[in-house]
């Protein structure tokens, strides 16, 4: 089973490549954040047509989340977290999608730290892993996969020591995605490839995307009992790019828990367990 998780930074603009993307790659399960788009104006029709239904949480110019699945209609489980009802910012959605629970998020930056938006970022991470606990405690199949807005390591940034003040890596932001982790989800990317330097995001400035001077703020999908693969796409069809976010891809055979990657046991249907 194939999950993405993609930025889109505004669903309307890059409708055309997303299109042609889900028509080469065809992943199963697709998760997209920023989509900049009020309710009434997500694509729906367009991506129905190329096979996706969709689940979405729209909001104007700012934000948004929604789930995608291939041949199949997503079943909305729940568009908040709880512990909060003044935060009316659209960066929760959760889905069951072929028997697996999928929460899509877009979790916030959190700059200028400190401040009031850092410290609406770590009450939202404490609201995340309350949540998060909850899944797991009800022991259902689920996979947690958006963009963090963490850099969770020095090894997950290009330069590290010129991101020491910012809120996606401030040690307050890193222990509670540790803590997160702790859990008892995985990030799988960072399972899958432990030594290596992989990015999601690229700064435009100092031609850092052809430098590949960049940063991991997506960590994604689920820990292997039985088989997986993890990868950054970092170009369109054609050669074109896709901006400075890019999609992340976690393809699995059984899996457990796991964070954007984060994922509980995953069990594809039809599929036999072989433990590794």
């Amino acid at each position: 089973m194939k999950i993405a998780t993609y930025n889109v930074n505004g669903i309307r603009a890059r409708l055309p490549l997303l299109l042609r993307w889900l028509e080469e790659e065809s992943p199963d399960i697709v998760c997209l954040q920023e989509l900049k788009a009020p309710q009434e104006l997500f694509p729906v029709d367009a991506l129905r047509d190329a096979g996706y239904g969709a689940v979405w949480h729209g909001q104007k110019s700012w934000n948004g989340v929604a789930i995608l699945g291939k041949g199949c209609e997503p079943v909305e489980r729940r568009r908040t977290l709880a512990g909060d009802p003044d935060d009316v910012q659209s960066r929760y959605l959760e889905a069951e999608v072929r028997g697996i629970v999928i929460g899509c998020l877009y979790l916030p930056n959190g700059n200028p730290a400190p401040g009031p938006k850092f410290d609406y970022k770590l009450r939202w991470m404490q609201r995340l892993a309350t949540h998060a606990r909850d899944l797991l405690d009800a022991g259902l199949p689920a996979v947690l996969a958006g963009d963090f807005n963490v850099i969770p390591t020095e090894l997950d940034v290009y330069a590290p020591e010129r991101w020491v003040d910012d809120a996606l890596f401030r040690p307050e932001v890193r222990a509670a995605y540790r803590d997160l982790l702790a859990q008892g989800w995985t990030d799988t990317l960072r399972t899958l490839h432990p030594d290596q330097h992989i990015y999601t995001f690229w700064k435009y400035l100092r031609n850092a995307f052809a430098r590949d001077a960049g940063l991991r703020i997506r960590p994604h999908s689920p820990e292997p009992r039985r088989s997986a693969t993890s990868s950054i796409s970092r170009r369109g069809s054609g050669g074109a790019r896709l901006g400075t976010h890019q999609r992340s891809r976690a393809d699995l055979g059984h899996a457990r828990r796991c964070v954007a990657g984060l994922a509980q046991e995953v069990k594809p249907p039809g599929s036999t367990r072989h433990d590794q």
